[in-house]
């Protein structure tokens, strides 16, 4: 059985390695390029976004866990965490606007 997977497995990959070149259509004219600069900013706030989304994650969780251990410091722990999450937030708007730009 392995010994047939293995085959199916060799054939689907030289499948998907010939396709391209099977499927390849003449270049264009050189006036067309890719646009780099866009590229690199849509990157750029991908990972703006998912720094932004890990770090607010991280923040909530810690938040939520020392409000639990100590409830009477809720609010100074709620206004912390709003305001790292506004910080947060704005990092991610900032990457837009740049790519927005661009």
């Amino acid at each position: 059985m392995r010994k047939k997977a293995a085959w199916i497995l060799l054939v689907a990959v030289l499948a998907l390695l010939v396709a391209p070149g099977a499927f390849a259509q003449a270049a264009p004219a050189a006036e067309h390029t890719t646009n780099w600069v866009g590229v690199a900013a849509a990157l750029a706030l991908g990972i703006a976004a998912a720094g932004c989304g890990i770090g607010q994650g991280m923040a909530t969780g810690a938040a939520c866990e020392g409000a639990a251990r100590n409830p009477g410091a809720f609010g100074s722990i709620r206004l912390a965490f709003i305001l790292g999450v506004v910080f947060m937030e704005s990092l991610t708007l900032y990457a837009l606007l740049i790519v927005l730009i661009k």
